[in-house]
């Protein structure tokens, strides 16, 4: 052959070679850049480019890192509870845990404890109806069944002297449980699980924890054989009564062998603590002669029992797998408290300091970042996706970074994403936390392509309305999946 012909064909053969083999099967999409496929799809979506913020970085593979309106600060929802909890595991430490003292000034005597019963707490964001029914049947154990005093909860461990700012975008129900605050009287969620089920006798209602304080006016009526009818079906109205009551009334029609049911929290946390802690101890046969205050304990107090949390790793499971708002915000107080300087006279505000000083010691650049409560449930929470992808790939790189991944909702399996990009390839390959508010759509975490490289994403979107917001950001954990950004697809970064 020819040197020249030889030359010429050679060039040919290398730009095939540069040319990815979809597109030489006449795919004319195949070779649009990453970015300009994502751009396309949010122009469709929300119609303006500036509605979304997102990066993609790969973590152990080939790839080109993608930034799209990378350095806009913008309102991330839930994704801000990653930021609570990674700054949680690295300043706490993931075996902290927290105990909730029983103790009393007075002595037993019999089958009687003369004097007050003190509750001291710690904090805890998952003080729950069950360890505290496990620690009152340890005193009914002993044989106490009277308690001579009062029940007295000492809150002393948080120090908010101008309260917590309030959320005002309640929706329809200012009782949801999303709505809940932190407190340092907080249990059980501080929620009211009210049930009503249908069968051949009528309808019967009830409510977990029952107390005295509140009243269920059950206007249901049972009807005959049928589907069971979604929640939304039934009317909960609330009406809180001059003598310090709460009668909560629920009308609707409900077929035989079905039940609906309401969350909703309805009394200030020192009450419903107090309330609580009564209703166990009544059920196991107890009774109290005094009253239910708030009150510091006696430094010679003498312990009487100890409820023990289970450890940081598993609260950051509950909190990032279902996105529960209080207990981050309960966190966020937690590390204000524990590294509370003399200076310091706010817990949450301690914590938005300890929390900003942490990531600057990663490198991260702070500027511009608005933490509010640490949840996300906020209007004026802010941070980039550029900052947000830093703080991912610090997470990665963490002696605790597989303990804040793994408490991400699995991509087509469970937590908030259960329900998202099924009978997809994507299913069980990506660990996602998602976000949610009015206007607000949000996404954060880590996901595989099909070469097996791991990304670092988040995206954020802004828009009124956002209701498309989350499709679109199905697509780019789709498309990162499916179409990787690297150099054989052109793709370029900002």
């Amino acid at each position: 052959m020819h040197a020249s012909v030889f030359k010429q064909a050679l060039i040919t053969l290398l730009c095939l070679m540069l040319v990815p083999a979809p597109a030489l099967a006449g795919n004319p999409t195949s070779d649009t850049p990453w970015k300009a496929r994502i751009l396309d799809a949010t122009l469709n979506a929300v119609e303006t480019k500036e509605a979304v913020s997102i990066a993609a970085v790969p973590m152990n593979g080939p790839g080109l890192s993608q930034f799209i309106n990378a350095d806009q600060s913008m309102s991330p929802g839930s994704i801000m509870k990653l930021i609570t909890t990674f700054a949680a595991l690295e300043t706490l430490g993931p075996a902290h845990h927290w105990e909730t003292r029983f103790l009393t000034d007075g002595r037993m005597v019999g089958n009687a404890l003369h004097g007050n019963l003190y509750v001291t707490l710690s904090g805890d964001p998952r003080l729950g109806q069950e360890r505290l029914w496990s620690v009152m049947r340890e005193l009914h154990g002993m044989g106490i069944r009277t308690i001579n005093g009062d029940l007295v909860l000492d809150g002393q461990v948080f120090q908010l002297p101008d309260g917590l700012p309030a959320f005002d975008d309640k929706g329809d129900n200012p009782y949801a449980p999303f709505l809940v605050q932190p407190s340092p009287y907080l249990t059980n969620f501080n929620l009211f699980h009210f049930q009503v089920r249908a069968d051949e006798r009528g309808t019967h209602a009830w409510s977990s924890p029952s107390v005295d304080a509140v009243r269920i006016n059950n206007q249901v009526t049972a009807t005959g054989d049928g589907p069971c009818p979604a929640r939304h079906h039934f009317d909960w109205t609330t009406d809180f009564n001059a003598d310090n009551t709460v009668t909560v009334t629920v009308e609707g029609e409900l077929p035989k062998g079905c039940r609906t049911t309401s969350y909703q929290s309805l009394l200030a946390p020192e009450h419903y603590t107090a309330a609580l802690i009564r209703s166990i101890w009544k059920d196991l046969g107890g009774r109290f002669t005094g009253i239910s205050r708030t009150g510091k304990t006696p430094e010679d107090a003498r312990l009487v029992m100890t409820t023990r949390s289970k450890d940081l790793v598993s609260m950051v499971r509950d909190i990032n797998k279902w996105s529960n708002n209080v207990m981050a915000r309960q966190l966020l107080l937690v590390i204000g408290a524990a590294h509370r300087q003399p200076e310091d006279d706010d817990d949450r505000e301690a914590g938005i300091r300890v929390v900003h000083e942490w990531l600057a010691s990663r490198d991260i650049d702070t500027r511009g970042v608005v933490i509010d409560n640490g949840a996300g449930l906020s209007r004026e929470s802010r941070i980039s996706a550029r900052q947000g992808a830093r703080i991912l790939e610090a997470a990665w790189h963490s002696p605790f970074g597989a303990d804040l991944i793994a408490s991400m909702p699995l991509i087509a399996t469970d937590g908030t994403m259960a329900q998202r990009l099924r009978d997809t390839a994507l299913k069980g390959k990506g660990r996602i936390k998602t976000g949610y508010l009015r206007n607000v759509r949000s996404i954060a975490g880590f996901t595989r392509d099909e070469n097996n490289t791991t990304w670092a994403v988040i995206g954020m979107v802004n828009h009124a309305p956002a209701w498309n917001g989350q499709a679109l950001l199905d697509k780019v954990l789709y498309s990162l999946y499916h179409k990787p950004p690297s150099a054989t697809t052109l793709s370029r970064a900002e």
